[in-house]
Order: C-alpha cells, then sequence, then structure tokens
C-alpha cells in the first residue's frame, strides 16, 4: 500500500498547504481582494489561479485525493506559495512520500564506535550524538554536563533510558529552565522535527513521539499545529546553566552521510568571551567528577 492511500499522509499534506495559504493575502501575491473572508489567506481558488492548476485539481490534492502529482505541479504550488528552500523540500516529501513498508519493531539505534571516541576525545567541546528522533545516542562529559547533567551519564547506552532531547524540552522539569529564550528553542526544535518526520513517513516510533508529545503537552500540540519548517544546522543558543549561569553558544548540527538520519551536534563558544571561560570551568568540573568515578569504582 503506498502511504499516499493513508489518513494520516493526507492531514500531514492538507494541513501543510492549508497553514501556508493562510499566511499570504492576495495583496502579497499582486491578486484584488473581492468580498469578505471568513478565513485569513488565500483561497484555494486563488492559489490555483497563482500555480496554474484548476480549482478542483488543486482542491483533490489538498484533501488528499490525489497521489500522483507531477514535480512540475508541486514545484509551482511551492512557487506560489512563496516557500523557502526547506518548505518545498517538505512540501515534495509529503506529496511524494516513500511506498510505505511492512511494518516493524524498530530496532534500537547506536553510535558507531569510532564517533564515540572521536567526542570523548573532545575535551573542550560539549557535543552529543542523536539519532533521527532526537534520542541520545552518545555524549561526552562536557554534552552531558551542559544539556542534562542531572542525568546519569551512561543512559545513552541503555536504550530503554536513553534521553531523548525533544522530550526533555517539553516535559523535563529541569531542561526547561534551561533555555531562557524557551519559545524561540522549542520553535526551532518543532521545525526539525517537522522535516524529519516529512522524510520518514513510515516510522511509528516516531509517530508514537510525536503523539505522546502532543497529548502531555499543550505548548507542542500548539507549535506543532502552526507546521513550523527548517532545517537547523548551525545557529546560536542561550543557556541559563544551573551552575555557570548565562551562556552563549553557538552550535553546529552535522548529519553522517550513511542514511542513518544521525548527527553530530557540538557546542562552542566564542574566545575569549566569559561563555568560553565558563565551558572551561565546565571541563574542569567534568574531570572532577570522572576522578571520582574512577575512585569510587564506577
Amino acid at each position: 500500500m503506498d502511504l499516499m492511500d493513508s489518513p494520516e499522509a493526507f492531514t500531514a499534506l492538507g494541513e501543510f498547504l492549508r497553514s501556508r495559504r493562510a499566511r499570504l493575502t492576495p495583496a502579497d501575491v499582486g491578486l484584488v481582494s473581492y468580498g469578505a473572508r471568513r478565513v485569513p489567506g488565500l483561497r484555494r481558488e486563488e492559489l490555483a489561479q497563482l500555480a496554474g492548476v484548476s480549482v478542483t485539481y488543486y482542491t483533490r490534492l489538498e484533501q488528499g485525493h490525489s497521489a500522483n502529482a507531477s514535480a512540475s505541479v508541486i514545484d509551482a504550488i511551492s512557487r506560489a506559495l512563496r516557500l523557502t528552500d526547506d518548505e518545498h523540500a517538505h512540501l515534495h516529501d509529503l506529496a511524494k512520500p516513500v511506498p510505505a513498508k511492512r511494518r516493524r519493531t524498530a530496532r534500537p539505534d547506536h553510535a558507531r564506535a569510532g564517533l564515540v571516541q572521536l567526542i570523548g576525545a573532545m575535551d573542550t567541546v560539549p557535543a552529543v550524538v542523536l539519532g533521527r528522533r532526537n534520542e541520545v545516542l552518545a555524549w561526552n562529559r562536557l554534552g552531558h554536563l551542559l544539556l542534562a547533567g542531572h542525568c546519569d551519564f551512561d543512559a545513552p547506552a541503555r536504550p530503554a533510558d536513553r534521553p531523548n532531547l525533544i522530550r526533555m524540552l517539553f516535559l523535563d522539569p529541569h531542561t526547561r529552565e534551561l533555555y531562557p529564550r524557551r519559545q524561540e528553542e522549542c520553535r526551532r526544535a518543532i521545525a526539525a522535527l517537522r522535516l524529519i518526520a516529512g522524510r520518514h513517513p513510515d516510522d511509528t516510533a516516531l509517530a508514537e513521539l510525536i503523539g505522546e508529545l502532543s497529548m502531555k503537552s499543550t505548548e507542542f500540540a500548539e507549535l506543532w499545529c502552526e507546521h513550523p519548517v527548517h532545517n537547523c544546522m548551525t545557529g546560536t543558543k542561550q543557556f541559563q546553566h544551573p551552575e555557570l549561569g548565562a551562556l552563549t553558544l553557538q552550535f553546529e548540527a552535522l548529519h553522517l552521510p550513511d542514511g542513518s538520519g544521525q548527527r553530530l551536534m557540538t557546542y562552542t563558544a566564542a574566545p575569549g568571551s566569559p561563555s568560553e571561560a565558563a565551558l572551561t570551568l565546565l571541563a574542569s568540573l567534568g574531570g572532577v567528577l570522572n576522578a571520582e568515578e574512577q575512585l569510587s569504582g564506577g
């Protein structure tokens, strides 16, 4: 069965198209508006006109009744909606998802031994290896102390106990306090998760995570319905660390080229900045904790 036959695929595609229609006005695209509008944004017939397709065809596409839209049609709709590059790629993922595979129990993911060894050698840079569902597969001492010092350092090695950064962001009280610009961090996390969900529509574990967060966090559910989409590869994050106070760090998300969806996250501070001094202090704290564990046989 092609996934385009499933209601879930229809809902994701339709919701995305409606959300992007809603943010445009006729004036934005050079059209004259006639009559009162019951809902904000472009009407279906206006978007169809801009994209050069029939209203009937576009309506069927938005309602999930057309599974064979050509790439050129999707491109035309993308241009009409003035999508960003990330949104354009996401629209193609939603409109042409891969055929559904036979559902199987997902195997626990693991970070390669060489990658674990690499981040372990990074003494002054917090680093984390994430699976595509934002589960922590490995972290070095600094990454652990920066993001989740209240968790067991060895938890990523146990699939059943692995911390999940997006789950912690919305459900863990310690993590909630870590980000002073919380709305910005939450929106960025959901925008990246939207892209991942579009690329992997047959990932049942990912769907279960999204369902869990939607049920347990009103904040997540409201932001998820806005359908933000952005591939967050680099940027600046503000932290309010329980021991170090305010930190400003540059993050880089390096996606592994093996198709696993794993990525390496690193956090660095500007040279000579108070944040760099704070990371140096955190590194020394990590060394003390490591020595204590060795003495205790941990």
